[in-house]
């Protein structure tokens, strides 16, 4: 999709530097940017990508952590 925004000059020049120096289009790291920027401002997507991650990776307690997490404690002053 084509669409026409306008952007600070000093913006535009850096979009174009880093464009030449990574051998990029402007649309790609114009679109690039705006995906990124989209994609931090979105929380229901970052929600629906944790629990993607807890779904494949699952919830369950490594021994190992457990352990050192109760060492660590143990040896705390409280």
């Amino acid at each position: 999709m084509k669409t026409a925004v306008s952007v600070p000059d000093d913006v535009f020049e850096r979009a174009e530097r880093l464009a030449r120096r990574e051998k990029r289009s402007r649309s790609e790291v114009y679109s690039a940017a705006l995906r990124e920027y989209v994609a931090r401002h979105s929380p229901d997507d970052v929600a629906e990508a944790l629990d993607h991650v807890v779904a494949e990776v699952g919830e369950g307690i490594d021994p190992f952590v457990a352990a050192a997490s109760r060492r660590t404690l143990e040896a705390s002053e409280w």
